[in-house]
């Protein structure tokens, strides 16, 4: 292209043909001719099916990225803390966004396909050429020309003005971008339902440990009471051993409830990216509200309304949509516009100005196998991401029931445990007056004891469930965010 220029560049200087044969329009004249021989191959640039976001692993939000330093003392932290710390470190929310950053990237490459692509070059050249090698031998000329230079100084332009190919291709990307922009926004919600369950466990444990170290305080005062009696000759031996059992198996709830506790103030830790050598204390309590439970079809609605996850499968489809299109539209025609506007001359004082202007309308003949297997690709994904949209959409009514039904039963658990812990309280006050008044032996203050701590652990893990089956509900609703809300009655 560019020996054609300066070929055209050079013939329309007159003036350096005022002396004779010019060697400068030899040459060139000679590699023109020589790249005349050498037809430009095609080149073909198949066209790259869009694709949604890759979902990100579940795993990922039990993990995050740690920037900040142990710091001296004991850090109280809340669940609003909690929360605002894994919406900043969680690794499963930074993986999305990194997603978000790479389909606005495509989406700029498919759009360039449609924008103009302009190129500049400079060149200085020097040229020394042989007609005689070329096979040109014409009287009184020399048959080697050279040395000589020019300089060239020039512009590109490369557009192609109609490809609704590419146009719908570009749509294409548009929509995953925006796909992936609201399954960011949905794994926002998802860190906060990580997080909440997380916090809401260490709740659970801490609990317990307070239940058990009281139950723990109680047996001592069993033990004591046996021991003294045994001392006293009013109680048998196995009345001392029977208590000592109780209190050493209690204590070994304790130890095991403290380690429990220690590891999953780590998993909390790991989840919301805070130092795993941080020292940190639980600031809020278990909280237990009276829910006002929607009305289920309202709830479906609403959540089907507000889920990120569904609209950006919306947008997905979107895209497969057009993607299909696109595939139709390989067929039609395009039209392509290069111009190419430079200067060429022995130096840039002396350069003239040539310009070259070309419109091609590219017509496809016979590509039908090609044609006909992108339609088949482009429709198999279409048909797919319609598919997974409808199961998606019965996804979000089940998780909407499942929730609501947890609530229920998780509610009705805790009131139900509520009063089991006051009557076997209760029971083992009546076995320790007994026992304190010799009117029985102590294996009724050790079952009484028993019955205690079943009904302690089946309150707290109650209380637990309620909380996540609410925190789930503000999930599977699209209302996470809100989720201060739903665990303290909505």
């Amino acid at each position: 292209m560019q020996i054609l220029h300066n070929l055209s560049a050079n013939l329309s200087r007159k003036a350096l043909f005022s002396s004779g044969p010019n060697p400068i329009v030899l040459a060139v004249a000679v590699l023109g001719i020589t790249g005349l021989v050498s037809p430009a191959a095609a080149q073909f640039n198949p066209n790259s099916a869009q694709t949604g976001p890759t979902p990100v692993p579940a795993t990922s939000y039990q993990g995050s990225v740690i920037t900040d330093k142990p710091t001296e003392g004991t850090l109280s932290l809340t669940l609003d803390d909690a929360v605002q710390r894994g919406l900043k470190n969680n690794l499963g929310l930074l993986l999305s966004n990194t997603q978000v950053a790479g389909a606005r990237g495509q989406r700029l490459q498919d759009l360039q396909s449609l924008l103009p692509k302009i190129d500049g070059n400079f060149k200085e050249s020097l040229v020394q050429a042989s007609l005689a090698a070329q096979g040109l031998n014409f009287p009184g000329f020399p048959t080697v020309i050279g040395p000589f230079g020019y300089t060239d100084i020039r512009a590109n332009l490369n557009w192609t003005v109609l490809s609704l190919n590419s146009l719908k291709t570009y749509m294409a990307a548009k929509h995953n971008f925006q796909a992936t922009q609201l399954s960011a926004q949905d794994a926002r919600q998802m860190v906060i339902l990580t997080v909440g369950n997380a916090y809401l466990r260490v709740l659970a444990d801490q609990a317990l440990i307070d239940s058990t170290e009281a139950q723990v305080a109680t047996s001592k005062v069993s033990l004591d009471q046996a021991t003294d009696n045994h001392t006293a000759g009013t109680a048998p031996k196995l009345d001392e051993l029977r208590a000592q059992v109780d209190y050493q198996s209690l204590q070994q709830q304790l130890i095991v409830a403290r380690n429990t506790r220690e590891k999953d103030k780590l998993t909390l830790a790991h989840i919301i990216g805070l130092p795993l050598g941080q020292s940190f204390e639980i600031a809020d309590k278990a909280p237990y509200g009276a829910f006002d439970q929607p009305e289920t079809q309202q709830a479906i609605k609403q959540a089907l309304d507000n889920r990120k996850d569904r609209q950006a499968s919306a947008e997905i489809t979107r895209g497969a949509e057009d993607q299909r299109k696109a595939a139709t539209y390989d067929r039609l025609p395009t039209i392509k516009a290069d111009v190419d506007y430079g200067l060429i001359g022995v130096n840039v004082g002396s350069s003239h100005g040539t310009v070259d202007a070309i419109g091609t309308l590219t017509i496809p003949i016979f590509k039908e196998a090609q044609f006909r297997g992108e339609a088949q690709v482009a429709q198999s994904q279409l048909d797919q991401q319609r598919y997974q949209q409808n199961d998606l959409d019965a996804q979000i009514e089940a998780d909407v029931r499942d929730a609501l039904l947890d609530i229920i039963s998780s509610r009705q658990q805790v009131e139900v445990s509520h009063s089991n812990v006051e009557l076997s309280a209760q029971v083992l006050s009546d076995a320790q007056e007994r026992y304190k008044s010799g009117v029985s032996d102590n294996l009724a203050v050790s079952d009484a004891q028993q019955t205690v701590a079943q009904a302690n652990s089946q309150y707290i893990n109650s209380l637990y469930q309620h909380n996540l089956a609410k925190l789930n509900l503000a999930r599977a609703m699209g209302m996470a965010e809100n989720y201060k809300e739903y665990l303290g009655g909505k």
